[in-house]
């Protein structure tokens, strides 16, 4: 087992790539912490994993609230002594054209996506600087290379790309690997409502010629994480069926 008794903290968990993460890990040993603003998902989830053997806990944050993190950290390092992974996932999308999109489709985008990766690294490093060891990974995407109707989303996934940039370079003297993975096109409840044809016009455009399943991704998250990575830091690594080639 890749991740036995390592414990690892999953932001936006409660569905798609966050859930599948939460499984890969739980199936190579790591205590996962589960977090979301959708209680009942995370609860579901944890009470699943618990039921087959598996060790886990849900916790329920907002991720854009400093108090919330700043608990929800402290809630794990009290309950098993350390945190050893986060596993920045939590995010969103309001799709707009940029002269048609609102402040608050901008911010609500801005400060998810972004400030939230930054108020859970931050929070997160604390426990690891200490300990000497932690991996963080971060989440952009494809979009980060931009895309119509996307400004708020593209801004925060490029930003998060600079935040790993300098979190892996501030943290490694203290054993902190941070990297960041980049999916394209995956089979989640955010691509669910794609009109077919829109569908099919992005698959053409993915050198694979399909979108990702959720497992995928985690399986990067996975590898990023173990130690057969442990020289691997502060790099953005696409999972895109090779969409990103031609940018």
């Amino acid at each position: 087992m890749r991740l036995k008794d390592r414990v690892a903290l999953i932001t936006g968990a409660g569905r798609g790539i966050g859930e599948a993460i939460a499984r890969r890990f739980a199936a190579e040993g790591a205590i996962v912490v589960a977090t979301d603003v959708m209680e009942e998902n995370i609860k579901k989830l944890t009470n699943e994993l618990n039921a087959n053997g598996f060790r886990s806990m849900a916790i329920p944050v907002n991720v854009t609230n400093k108090n919330e993190v700043e608990s929800m950290v402290q809630k794990v390092v009290s309950n098993y002594g350390r945190l050893d992974i986060l596993i920045n996932n939590a995010a969103i999308n309001r799709d707009a054209l940029t002269k048609k999109m609102t402040e608050e489709q901008w911010d609500t985008v801005i400060d998810i996506n972004l400030k939230g990766s930054f108020l859970c690294a931050k929070a997160a490093a604390e426990p690891m600087m200490e300990q000497k060891y932690g991996k963080i990974n971060n989440t952009a995407s494809i979009g980060a290379l931009g895309n119509i109707g996307q400004a708020n989303y593209t801004a925060s996934k490029m930003g998060v790309i600079g935040l790993t940039s300098t979190l892996a370079l501030e943290l490694a003297r203290y054993n902190i690997n941070v990297n960041c993975v980049s999916p394209g096109g995956t089979e989640t409840t955010m691509t669910a409502g794609i009109p077919d044809n829109v569908r099919q016009k992005i698959i053409e455009g993915i050198p694979l010629k399909r979108f990702a399943k959720p497992e995928e991704i985690a399986n990067l998250h996975l590898f990023l994480v173990s130690e057969e990575a442990s020289f691997i830091t502060g790099q953005t690594i696409f999972c895109d069926g090779g969409s990103s080639v031609g940018f």
